[in-house]
Formats: C-alpha cells, sequence, structure tokens
C-alpha cells in the first residue's frame, strides 16, 4: 500500500502544469482527489486522465479570488469525503515586467491570486483539520520565494509572503497534529510563463526558454511527493537554478552580481 492510499487531497491549479501532474501521481497511489481551478473543462480531461473512479474524484472548479466562496466548497469537499487529509496549493500567475513600468494593479492582481487565495483557502480548511487532529498543507512557492529576480518583483514578493505565512502556520500548528510543506520549483516544463502577466496586466504570451528546457513536471510530481511523505517542511525542486537559494544563504553578494548581469526573458 503506498503512503497516500486513501487519502483524500485537494488540488488547486490542477488544470494544468504541476498540479495536473501532481494528480497524476497522486491517482496512481491511490489518493481521492479534490481538483480545482477555473476551467471546468481542463478539469474534467485531467480526471479522465488519472484513471480514478467516478467516486474517488471530485470536480470543484472555482476561482481563487472569489475568496468568500472558498469556506463553502471547503463544506462541499467535507460532505463529499468525510475529511481533508492534505491540500497541495498550486494555483498562480507569474509576471514579466519592470518595477518602473508595471502598473500598480498588477501588483495587487499578482497577491491576490498567490497570496491571499492561498491564505484564505488554508483558514477555510484550517477548522476541519485541527477538529480531525491532522492534515498536510503543501504549498508551491519557487526559487523566486527565496531571491529576487528581474521582471519579476511582483510575482517575487508573493511568494515571499506565502514563506512568512506559513513558516507561522506551521509553528502554531505543529502541536495540533498538522503539518506544512514549503516547495521551491526551480525551471519546471510547464506553461505559467505563456500567461504571466505584463506591465499593463495582459499576457505575455511567450514561453520562457529556461522553463521550455526545465525539469519534467511528472519527474517533478514524484520527488515532491516523497518530500511530503517525508514531512519535509522545506523542499527545492529542480536544476541548477536551485543553487540560488545557497548562494543567497552563504554568498549573497555573488548572487547578486550574477543577477544583476543576468538577463531575464
Amino acid at each position: 500500500m503506498s503512503f497516500f492510499s486513501n487519502s483524500v487531497v485537494w488540488i488547486t491549479g490542477a488544470s494544468s502544469g504541476i498540479g495536473e501532474a501532481v494528480a497524476r501521481a497522486l491517482a496512481k497511489q491511490g489518493a481521492k482527489l479534490v481538483l480545482s481551478a477555473r476551467r471546468e473543462d481542463e478539469l474534467k480531461r485531467v480526471a479522465i486522465q488519472t484513471g480514478l473512479p467516478l467516486a474517488d474524484v471530485l470536480v470543484l472548479p472555482m476561482d481563487m479570488t472569489d475568496t468568500t466562496s472558498l469556506p463553502a466548497h471547503a463544506e462541499t469537499v467535507r460532505q463529499r469525503f468525510g475529511r481533508i487529509d492534505y491540500v497541495f496549493q498550486n494555483a498562480g500567475i507569474t509576471q514579466r515586467g519592470s518595477v518602473a513600468n508595471t502598473d500598480l494593479s498588477v501588483y495587487k492582481q499578482l497577491m491576490e491570486v498567490n497570496f491571499f487565495g492561498a491564505v484564505a483557502l488554508t483558514k477555510a480548511v484550517l477548522p476541519l483539520m485541527l477538529e480531525q487532529g491532522h492534515g498536510h498543507f503543501v504549498v508551491t512557492s519557487s526559487v523566486a520565494g527565496k531571491i529576487g529576480t528581474k521582471q519579476r518583483s511582483g510575482y517575487c514578493a508573493s511568494k515571499h509572503a506565502l514563506h512568512g505565512f506559513f513558516d507561522a502556520l506551521r509553528a502554531e500548528i505543529y502541536d495540533a497534529g498538522l503539518r506544512v510543506t514549503l516547495v521551491c520549483p526551480g525551471y519546471i516544463q510547464t506553461p505559467i510563463s505563456l500567461n504571466a502577466l505584463g506591465p499593463n496586466g495582459q499576457a505575455h504570451g511567450k514561453m520562457d526558454q529556461h522553463q521550455e528546457k526545465g525539469m519534467n513536471p511528472d519527474r517533478f510530481a514524484l520527488e515532491l511527493l516523497r518530500a511530503v511523505s517525508q514531512q519535509q517542511e522545506e523542499v527545492y525542486i529542480g536544476g541548477s537554478e536551485t543553487y540560488g537559494i545557497y548562494l543567497k544563504r552563504f554568498l549573497p553578494s555573488i548572487l547578486s552580481r550574477i543577477l544583476r548581469k543576468r538577463e531575464e526573458t
């Protein structure tokens, strides 16, 4: 029997990229899945891909920025499965634009999706997990949640904010039997850069060359599930770009020089 067998796992951002890959990996381990994102048709496609019986997968479309609706969605999951063992929070959007040229509305949108949505969903699920006496929040941050890079100031800020919130939450709920894992992906082969917000909120519409050559999302998902099963508090998954986190910690001036010279796409 696998570690996640019969676990109830809620996945946001499940319609593509990391969320979709995690759904496939968990299905192979016998988990019961709740798949959430805005696009219901894509969620249904992923549900079919998992090969799970209808009783073991719930397609639950939702918008993470509609925070007032999240408690009702949590109740829907509770009524369907009776509990929530894991919440994998993958919903997010990135950015391409300098600080000088980026409209304030873009920063607000990035924080609404990447930070406040995750906070609101956590608060919606937390009472049930506390009542259960167990539960695990798995939150997708980024290498950009540990270092700042050109053209992504709002994205970096939103991911940095996740670390502050979920580190504090971990300290508060540990003795209640709940766990938190923050994952910092490097470059993973997903379409996230295509939908990046430009300086005025327009879609970037270009595939990042580093993203295109990044880690296969299915491999990433397996490494993430291994880390979660080991209850790791923070994990870095990707290629050589993850070394930047260690440079930031031990040789920050060298990293700063590298980032100043680096041309971002």
